[in-house]
């Protein structure tokens, strides 16, 4: 079973868009009654304003074509997700050529990056990188035991120090050590932290002096680990970071259950950043790069993912 065929499966369980209002809608005729039902059940499902105005608009222009004749909506409706999301479809690129790529993974508190870090590692050493992990999480209790275990089911390196050590001084050792062992990535752990804690914001902004003292050009990536559950929490903290630090990628997390996956399509439109790699629970297989046509059939049905 692919990655997105079980991530359709999961979305498609409990309290899932398409198993409440959305579901009633397909099969329809498209009539200004079954648009006006499906922008509501889109805005129900964390879609947003921008992203379901968009999709209504592309759905109605889709359904004048002649192709579309005896589509249902479900099929015209997963084709808009899928060209709404199509431009986000950016595979994180690493070449360590000139030295190691440093990749900071930055979020709130909860929505796992540390466990991101751990399957983004594994993949990376499957390709044949060497890795090295940066602790650099030293306020969360058990974070670096938890980045240890990752580091040793991955197979790679990892630098960290006492809990309540500065992250900046974690990260810089991190950095030179993985210069002196010719280390291809490091991925950078931080503390979680909401985007409206100021302190914690500007510990972000030391970190971030400090990898570009090491090379000018980091860091390569500043990947932001959102979790869907959060709905349009999940969009201010996108926008937040992204206006504050810089966000080069997204990885979102926890699409299974409940998630609802909406928020995907919200983010799309307002930001259009790239989304690097989707996860829809704890296993070290529950990872993926991100595929809008993928994620489109899982999230509206249809196709073959």
């Amino acid at each position: 079973m692919s990655f997105f065929a079980r991530l359709k499966s999961r979305l498609n369980q409990g309290r899932s868009w398409l198993s409440s209002g959305l579901a009633q809608a397909f099969g329809r005729n498209i009539d200004d009654e079954t648009l006006a039902s499906l922008e509501d059940e889109l805005l129900l499902a964390d879609v947003g304003i921008e992203a379901t105005e968009f999709l209504v608009s592309d759905l109605r222009r889709r359904a004048r074509l002649s192709r579309y004749a005896e589509s249902s909506l479900r099929e015209i409706l997963c084709d808009g997700v899928a060209e709404l999301l199509a431009p986000l479809e950016k595979p994180l690129v690493l070449d360590a050529a000139g030295g190691p790529r440093i990749v900071l993974v930055v979020g709130v508190n909860g929505t796992g990056k540390t466990t991101t870090i751990g399957k983004l590692a594994h993949r990376l050493r499957n390709e044949g990188k060497k890795v090295l992990l940066a602790a650099g999480d030293t306020f969360r209790a058990a974070a670096t035991e938890q980045l240890e275990r990752w580091a040793e089911r991955a197979g790679c390196e990892i630098i960290a120090q006492a809990e309540g050590a500065d992250p900046a001084a974690v990260i810089h050792d991190a950095l030179a050590a993985a210069r002196a062992r010719r280390v291809d990535v490091v991925l950078a752990d931080t503390a979680g932290r909401l985007h409206t804690a100021g302190g914690l914001m500007d510990e972000l902004d030391k970190i971030g002096r400090v990898i570009k003292r090491f090379d000018a050009t980091a860091p390569h990536e500043v990947l932001l680990v959102l979790d869907a559950t959060q709905g349009q929490n999940a969009l201010v903290q996108a926008v937040e970071f992204q206006r504050r630090i810089g966000v080069t990628g997204l990885a979102i997390t926890k699409l299974d259950g409940s998630a609802k996956g909406g928020i995907v399509l919200a983010i799309a439109r307002r930001l259009g950043l790239p989304i690097r790699f989707v996860a829809v629970g704890e296993s070290i297989d529950d990872f993926e790069i991100f595929r809008a046509r993928g994620f489109a059939e899982a999230l509206v049905g249809g196709g073959k993912s």
